[in-house]
């Protein structure tokens, strides 16, 4: 589902590719975590799926949320963020996927997923990294409305 990136950091190592065209389906939720059963020093894992919402905004219905991202700056970005958060806790696994494109109201737009040999820094860390991505990365969506108006998100 994620491409391969070929972007590469100032120190030469390959940034890992975060974005996914479209939602994150469930079936690839699925086999995330399957994939995860044969590495048995993991003692928990932490997941965090973001949904895109139908709110109600102006008396217009949100249907969908159109994502754009200035794509290299937000993947060096994401591997400082990556980085700092393996530094801080204490992980085997950190998975994330954020959606590009247009993602229907009631679809998955964000998938993070930590592994830890404990639940503590497996929560923590998918709790922080999730605020992270939320403040820091340069990841836009424009809200589409039922009557094809538009407005560009704001972040709580």
């Amino acid at each position: 589902m994620a491409g391969t990136s070929k972007t590469k950091t100032m120190s030469g190592e390959k940034l890992k590719n975060i974005f996914v065209k479209g939602p994150v389906t469930s079936s690839f939720i699925a086999d995330s975590i399957q994939k995860h059963n044969s590495k048995t020093s993991i003692g928990a894992h932490s997941i965090f799926l973001g949904q895109v919402r139908a709110d109600m905004i102006n008396e217009k219905k949100v249907v969908a949320i159109e994502y754009t991202s200035y794509e290299e700056m937000a993947l060096e970005k994401m591997h400082e963020i990556r980085a700092s958060i393996f530094a801080k806790y204490s992980l085997t696994c950190l998975h994330v996927y954020h959606s590009l494109g247009t993602v229907a109201a009631g679809e998955i737009s964000l998938f993070v997923f930590s592994s830890s040999a404990h639940r503590k820094a497996a929560t923590e860390a998918c709790a922080e990294i999730v605020e992270r991505i939320k403040s820091e990365l340069p990841v836009w969506g424009k809200e589409l409305f039922e009557d094809e108006t538009h407005q560009w998100k704001q972040n709580k």
